[in-house]
C-alpha cells in the first residue's frame, strides 16, 4: 500500500514538472514570436486594425497617411448646394467651408494599437492582435469650418422666419371695424439643416461627389385664430371676387374706392337678403364723390359716382363664387370695357338707387363679413367674404355670347367745361349681342339651386366730348 502511494506520488511530481516544463518553453515560444513580430511591425500597424471598415493591418503609417493626403486633395472639389422650396439659394465651396478629412489623426490612434503607454494595455493589445483574439475598429470623419454656415442660418432666419398673426375682430355699431385673419408662422429648421449637413457632407467618405442639402421650415400656429375670437360663426375665407379697373379716370378710381369702402366690415346676418342700395346710401358729392362718367337715359353724361357700378359688378362676382343666391342683378345696357378687362360679356350688375339694385342672400351656416381691398398697383378691385364653409361647390358656364349686332355711328356730345376745338373721347364703340351663362351651386349629390343668368347689351356707339368754352 505504501508502495503505492510513493508510486502515484511521484508520477503527480512528475506530471506537474512536464506541465511546468511545457507552459515554460511555451511561453519561451510566444515570447520569442511577439519578439519576432514587434521587429517586423517597427514602423506597421498591427493586424486586426480596421480603418473605415478596411484592414490596415501590417501597413505602414506613412502608407496609410498618404492615402488620406490624397483623400483631402479630392475634397478641395466639393461644393454644397442649399435649396430652398425648389430654389437653390446658397451654394459653399470646400474651400470656404474648410472641408478636408481626419484620416492622419486617426491614422494616429491606430497605429498607438499595440504601442499604449500602459503596461497592461499594450501587452493585452499585442496578443489579442497578433493572435486574432479581438479587432480594433476606427472611422474618419470629414471636418470642416461651421462659420460660414452658421452665419448663413442666421441671415436665413432673418429673412425667411415670420411670426403667426393672432386674428383680429373688432365690432362696433353694426360694424367690423378691425379684422384681420390669422395666419400661421414661418419658422426655417436650423437645427435640422445643420444634421443634415452633417450627414451630407460626411456620405463624401464613400464618393466625393458635389451634394445638395434641402432647407426646410415648420409652420407656427397663432395663438387666437379666426374661429375663436368672434361669435358669429365667421371661421374663413369662403369666397373672392375681383375686377379690374385699369383705364379709368382718377375721379372714377376715387370714386371706386369711397364706393368699396362703404362695404368693408360689413356683416350679413344669416339667412337675411343683403341690398347694396341699403348699404350704399346717398352717392352724390356731399358724400364725397367726384363727377364722372355714368350711363343716364341712353347717354354718357358727367354726374356723380361714376365707378359705383365696377364695386356692384365685383360684389356680384363674389356672391357668385362663394356660391349664394342672388336675389336681384341687373346688367348694363351695353357692354362697358371696364367689366371685360378681366372677364367675358355677362359678369357685370348695375345700379343706380334707388330703383336699381343689386340684392344677394346669406343662406350659409353663419354671418358673412364682407372685406374690401384696392390694388392701386394693379387696378384691382377684391371683394372678400368671410364666414363658415358647408361643402357647396359652384359650377359656373363660360358666358355665351350671340345675336350680336354692330355699334351705331359715333355720337359727339357737346361739352361747355372744355375750350373750343378740343375733342375728347369718352366712350369707346361696343358690340350690342345677349350674353347667357349658368350658375349652379351644388352639396354632395344634391343641387342646392340653380339659375340662368341673360344680359341684353344695346350697341353702343363711340362718344366724344367737344369743347364750347371761349
Amino acid at each position: 500500500m505504501i508502495a503505492e502511494s510513493e508510486d502515484k506520488h511521484i508520477f503527480f511530481v512528475r506530471f506537474v514538472l512536464l506541465v511546468v516544463i511545457v507552459l515554460f518553453l511555451a511561453s519561451i515560444g510566444l515570447l520569442n514570436y511577439i519578439s519576432t513580430q514587434e521587429e517586423s511591425l517597427a514602423d506597421r500597424l498591427y493586424p486586426n486594425v480596421y480603418v473605415d471598415n478596411v484592414s490596415v493591418g501590417r501597413k505602414t503609417k506613412k502608407e496609410i497617411t498618404d492615402f488620406y493626403k490624397k483623400k483631402g486633395d479630392m475634397l478641395k472639389n466639393f461644393n454644397l448646394k442649399v435649396v430652398y422650396e425648389n430654389i437653390p439659394i446658397a451654394t459653399f465651396s470646400a474651400s470656404k467651408l474648410r472641408v478636408h478629412s481626419d484620416g492622419e489623426e486617426v491614422t494616429d490612434r491606430a497605429y498607438l494599437v499595440g504601442r499604449s503607454s500602459h503596461m497592461s494595455s499594450r501587452f493585452y493589445q499585442k496578443i489579442s492582435a497578433l493572435f486574432n483574439f479581438a479587432s480594433y475598429t476606427f472611422e474618419t470623419r470629414i471636418v470642416y469650418d461651421k462659420t460660414s454656415l452658421n452665419d448663413f442660418i442666421s441671415d436665413t432666419e432673418d429673412n425667411y422666419n415670420k411670426p403667426a398673426k393672432n386674428a383680429l375682430f373688432s365690432f362696433e355699431n353694426s360694424k367690423v371695424v378691425s379684422f384681420r385673419e390669422d395666419k400661421k408662422g414661418i419658422k426655417i429648421n436650423s437645427t435640422k439643416f445643420m444634421e443634415d449637413v452633417d450627414k451630407t457632407i460626411m456620405e463624401n467618405n464613400k464618393k466625393v461627389a458635389d451634394r445638395t442639402v434641402v432647407l426646410t421650415h415648420s409652420l407656427v400656429d397663432p395663438e387666437i385664430t379666426l374661429k375663436n375670437s368672434n361669435i358669429y360663426g365667421i371661421e374663413e375665407l369662403i369666397g373672392e371676387g375681383v375686377s379690374n379697373f385699369s383705364h379709368s379716370i382718377p375721379e372714377r378710381i376715387h370714386n371706386i374706392t369711397i364706393a368699396a369702402s362703404k362695404f368693408n366690415g360689413v356683416l350679413i346676418p344669416k339667412d337675411k337678403v343683403f341690398s347694396f342700395d341699403d348699404t350704399i346710401g346717398d352717392i352724390s358729392s356731399l358724400s364725397g364723390y367726384k363727377p364722372a362718367y355714368i350711363i343716364k337715359n341712353g347717354r354718357t353724361v358727367l354726374g356723380d359716382g361714376g365707378g359705383v357700378c365696377q364695386v356692384s359688378t365685383t360684389l356680384f362676382r363674389a356672391a357668385l363664387n362663394t356660391g349664394i343666391p342672388i336675389v336681384e342683378r341687373h346688367a348694363h345696357a351695353y357692354r362697358v370695357l371696364y367689366y371685360e378687362n378681366d372677364s367675358k360679356p355677362g359678369f357685370d350688375a348695375t345700379i343706380f338707387t334707388p330703383t336699381i339694385d343689386l340684392k344677394i342672400k346669406n343662406d350659409t351656416r353663419g354671418h358673412i363679413l364682407i372685406q374690401t381691398q384696392i390694388d392701386a398697383e394693379n387696378n384691382l378691385l377684391y371683394f372678400r367674404f368671410y364666414g363658415k364653409k358647408d361643402g357647396r361647390r359652384v359650377e359656373l358656364t363660360t358666358p355665351v355670347l350671340y345675336d350680336q349686332s354692330p355699334p351705331p355711328e359715333p355720337l359727339y356730345q357737346d361739352d361747355p367745361t372744355m375750350k373750343k376745338g378740343v375733342v375728347k373721347q369718352i366712350d369707346y364703340p361696343a358690340w350690342g349681342g345677349k350674353s347667357k351663362f349658368s350658375y349652379k351651386v351644388i352639396r354632395g349629390s344634391e343641387t342646392i339651386f340653380g339659375e340662368d343668368f341673360l344680359s341684353v347689351y344695346r350697341p353702343w356707339q363711340a362718344v366724344y366730348l367737344v369743347g364750347t368754352a371761349d
